[in-house]
């Protein structure tokens, strides 16, 4: 897949006019979560196989040699970033968001589930439910709030009560043997200057993203050690990467950098200004 990637974009980048050119590599994100087990040993499902340990710096040396390659055929002066969107850790383990609500009475299915199975609204017994829940690197808490929700049961005098109890018994959450994982939970709101289309009430990183929001219904416990979606050794976490070369860039470790700041540095390097409404800054 890398090899037939940077053919192409090898090809498109040496014999087409670009001023602004970019691509996606998903290489080490599938491998991450593909095979961390097999170099970690922290990795609750460590594996020690000899074939596999090294397989993860073995692919970045290739990587690192076919971005050499690609670099070979940009111009003099060219910019050049790399950037990840999101970071990578081990997945110690997964949340059952629906199965947790649901033992913890916020939730109401018409009938229990006999096995694992996709939530779906239908399964839900609207007039007894009050919260659910979303799968995925991170959970997403919905609250049914009366006039908002077609079947609210949360008076509206009642949300914030609501939400606050939930954050504080999601971030109360232990592990097997009792341990709180250190589960946080936010209020969209209060991390964002706008909240679009239908924000969760909040959002929760389960073990402050060691653990994933398994978002299926009639799990067997509480508690996994598997994504239900497939083999996954790997979650996402906050901090990606930002490596950038270029005219009077210097070269200097940084810790203080954004996200934010990607999009207005790369405007400022062909000498645009960022619009009033960025929030990032550009890298000086």
């Amino acid at each position: 897949m890398t090899a037939n990637r940077f053919d192409v974009v090898t090809w498109l980048a040496a014999t087409k006019p670009w001023d602004f050119f970019m691509f996606v590599e998903m290489g080490p994100d599938r491998l991450h979560h593909g095979m961390w087990k097999y170099f970690d040993p922290g990795h609750p499902n460590y594996e020690e196989d000899p074939r596999y340990k090294d397989k993860l710096k073995e692919y970045y040396i290739y990587l690192d040699n076919k971005v050499g390659e690609f670099l070979g055929v940009l111009p003099d002066g060219a910019h050049v970033m790399v950037v990840s969107d999101h970071g990578i850790k081990r997945m110690v383990g997964g949340i059952c968001f629906n199965d947790w609500l649901m033992r913890e009475g916020y939730l109401a299915l018409k009938e229990p589930p006999l096995e694992r199975t996709k939530f779906k609204y239908e399964l839900v017994d609207w007039d007894k439910t009050k919260a659910w829940g979303d799968g995925g690197y991170y959970g997403r808490c919905f609250l049914n709030v009366a006039g908002r929700e077609p079947q609210g049961t949360i008076p509206a005098g009642d949300y914030e009560k609501v939400r606050t109890e939930l954050k504080e018994r999601l971030e109360a959450i232990t592990d097997e043997r009792g341990v709180n994982i250190g589960t946080r939970a936010f209020r969209p709101e209060e991390l964002y200057r706008a909240t679009g289309g239908v924000p969760p009430d909040l959002i929760v990183y389960f073990g402050d993203l060691d653990w994933r929001s398994i978002g299926s219904v009639g799990n067997a416990a509480v508690r996994v050690h598997e994504n239900d979606t497939g083999p996954d050794d790997a979650n996402h976490s906050q901090h990606g990467l930002l490596a950038w070369a270029g005219p009077g860039v210097a070269r200097a470790r940084r810790d203080d950098l954004s996200i934010y700041d990607v999009a207005p540095t790369a405007l400022g390097a062909f000498g645009l200004e960022a619009p009033e409404s960025m929030i990032g800054k550009i890298i000086g």
